[in-house]
């Protein structure tokens, strides 16, 4: 479990197809990070995305991808910046919200531009999603905890946007974000667990 606050940005510095040709390992340069408390088997979250540590070498932690992953996810696939967490502890604050690590869709970015001092991002979501997000709800974008300012339903997709500060800009990958580009999406947890139960309580009363 974590948060969506990201402790630091890091870099995937090689990815080499694993021995059965299914997957990649990655070698994370996770300087910034607190790493005195990690061990191997530990989770840590990359661009949203919970991943094991399978090996420690000083300031690089190495991570096996399998290809559903790869597939599921954007930026775990080549060499560059990303978003690093370690898993939440029971006496850590929450200063985002409860976040899985288990990316539900991709989203692609329509808009990011800055507005004033802050910046606006504009994402289009699968439409599979849209029911879960909603006006200041929460959503984690590449493993960034958002409140989400606007939801706008289009044949194409879900659009909603995110008000940044320059500080999330600033310490998160984030800034580098182009429209077109595509984007890890997780929903708020208590969404998905409300729409499980809103839909059972139907079932039951039509029984």
């Amino acid at each position: 479990m974590f948060t969506g606050i990201v402790a630091a940005v890091g870099r995937i510095e090689s990815c080499e197809p694993l021995v059965d040709g299914k997957g990649l390992r990655l070698i994370v340069d996770a300087s910034g990070l607190a790493l005195d408390d990690l061990v191997i088997g530990d989770s840590i979250a990359i661009q949203g995305a919970c991943m094991t540590v399978v090996a420690i070498d000083q300031r690089r932690l190495a991570f096996d991808v399998s290809e559903e992953s790869l597939a599921r996810t954007s930026g775990l696939d080549r060499p560059g910046p990303v978003n690093l967490e370690k898993a939440l502890r029971l006496a850590d604050r929450l200063g985002g919200h409860l976040v899985s690590g288990h990316v539900d869709g991709l989203g692609v970015v329509q808009r990011f531009e800055q507005v004033g001092e802050s910046w606006l991002l504009v994402v289009r979501a699968p439409s599979v999603l849209g029911r879960y997000l909603a006006y200041k709800g929460s959503v984690t974008v590449n493993g960034v905890s958002l409140t989400v300012n606007a939801v706008v339903d289009r044949e194409e997709g879900c659009d909603f946007s995110v008000n940044l500060i320059p500080h999330t800009v600033a310490v998160t990958t984030l800034s580098s974000l182009s429209s077109g580009q595509r984007v890890n999406l997780e929903i708020d947890l208590i969404a998905r667990y409300c729409e499980r139960l809103l839909a059972a309580g139907t079932d039951r009363h039509a029984a």
